[in-house]
């Protein structure tokens, strides 16, 4: 027996490529094209580093308090962790310990089934209609647990109020874990279901919508209980998850509601223009909420576009995956960058076209 016999062994996530190249556009992973709000630029400026000898306050109870006081909740309802992928892996390492499988769409972020490996956890994927939406009845069976992105990524499909409460209240006996990194691009958050639903989990970031995918903020609004659940196994993994300056960073930005309202509301009158633009260009997509477009073209091959688009300088996601190996996932950027992506492909598809 070697000592690799005890290994864990997994395949782990793959994320969007991180190209260290001049002049590109990058539009593969969804962050944000504008700054954070200016108030972050004030905390980095006066930060007395001599905190940094100190560990980090355990309970984060600054950004705690700030996230309770913006979303009208207790802080004893809030969790915080290094980015919303810290949060959930919390979350499967804290709920879905039992021998039944979780529960998550076929089609969905593709953390999901690398955290069920690596915590030992069955799961089974729930396949979306033929137009990327979540059937509902298809979760009203015995389960260990239900997770699922809404706004949906990759699709940016965004599920109602009524099929998110259908399916949790078909599941008392089940953690249901949304996942809303994408809501503030269009969605209406599941909230204000937390009063009726003790086994709700809801869990967003600071990476989209409040441009600080590079500090790794990332929350969960739940029960007292489930939060204390959490909070339990954190203590018992490693208290100091996150650093003094993000701290007083993350709860700074959550003042500036202005500054928030108007990115995310200039990102949402991009996508809209690029819908028109892209179906101009012979795409087609599911109608999209969130800060990227799911876009597959009419007769071009979608490795083809996403090849041409990188000798151009344009990253986009592309996934060789069962049903979507013909879709791009593209990150709505600054209208001038999305101009850009807009010329590239007319090139591009009139070379195939005369090819």
């Amino acid at each position: 027996m070697s000592w690799e016999d005890n290994v864990r062994k997994v395949v782990p996530y793959t994320p969007g490529e991180q190209p260290k190249l001049d002049d590109i556009i990058k539009l593969n992973t969804n962050e944000n094209p504008y700054p954070p709000a200016p108030a972050v630029q004030e905390i980095l400026d006066s930060f007395d580093i001599s905190l940094m000898r100190k560990y980090p306050d355990p309970n984060a109870q600054i950004l705690v308090d700030a996230l309770a006081k913006t979303y009208g909740v207790k802080s004893s309802q809030v969790f915080v962790g290094v980015g919303s992928d810290d949060v959930i892996s919390m979350a499967f390492m804290t709920f879905f310990n039992g021998s039944k499988p979780i529960l998550f769409p076929d089609v969905t972020y593709s953390f999901y089934d690398v955290w069920a490996d690596v915590y030992r956890i069955p799961y089974r994927l729930i396949p979306l209609t033929d137009d990327f939406r979540i059937e509902p009845k298809d979760y009203a069976q015995e389960n260990g647990g239900i997770i699922f992105p809404n706004p949906n990524a990759p699709t940016g499909v965004l599920e109602s109020l009524g099929t998110i409460e259908e399916i949790i209240s078909a599941n008392p006996d089940s953690i249901v874990i949304v996942d809303e990194a994408y809501i503030d691009f269009g969605g209406m958050s599941a909230l204000p279901l937390l009063d009726k639903y003790e086994n709700l989990l809801i869990v967003q970031t600071f990476s989209k919508s409040r441009s600080m995918a590079g500090m790794r903020i990332g929350f969960a609004i739940g029960s007292g209980k489930l939060i204390r659940y959490m909070n339990d196994v954190k203590f018992s993994v490693n208290s100091y998850t996150m650093n003094q300056l993000t701290l007083l960073c993350g709860a700074k930005t959550l003042e500036d509601d202005a500054y928030f309202c108007n990115t995310t509301s200039k990102i949402i009158a991009t996508r809209e223009d690029a819908k028109t633009k892209l179906a101009e260009l012979g795409f087609t997509f599911p109608d999209s909420y969130s800060n990227f477009i799911f876009a597959k073209h009419q007769t071009a091959d979608a490795a083809m576009i996403f090849d041409q688009l990188k000798k151009c300088r344009i990253f986009v996601r592309y996934w060789n995956k069962p049903r979507i190996s013909q879709y791009l996932r593209i990150t709505v950027g600054t209208p001038q960058e999305m101009d850009r992506l807009y010329t590239a492909l007319t090139e591009i598809l009139a070379e195939e076209e005369t090819a």
